[in-house]
């Protein structure tokens, strides 16, 4: 059981990373935040709870099959802003 556990948070980590940290360095040398930056700038402290983080597209053309990333640019969810219940979304321009 552990070593599931262990395999699922390894696969939130990617998921996490985006584009890789090549790419969220460079969106900081913009001066720009990475997507669950902004949101952690905007909603409450610990309030964020991510919807499908591990979704994919299913995309053939152009050779996109190649080029899986979770979350598919996209970080959706939902928090709390002063307290009130919101929804929300944030593109990631590091995929």
């Amino acid at each position: 059981m552990q070593d599931i556990l262990q395999q699922l948070e390894d696969k939130r980590a990617r998921a996490r990373l985006g584009g890789g940290t090549k790419r969220i360095e460079a969106q900081h040398a913009k001066g720009k935040l990475s997507a669950r930056e902004r949101l952690e700038v905007l909603l409450d402290e610990g309030t964020f709870e991510e919807w499908d983080m591990f979704v994919e597209h299913r995309c053939t053309d152009f050779g996109m099959q190649d080029n899986k990333i979770p979350g598919d640019g996209v970080v959706t969810g939902y928090g709390m802003i002063n307290g009130r219940l919101v929804f929300v979304f944030s593109q990631d321009f590091t995929v």
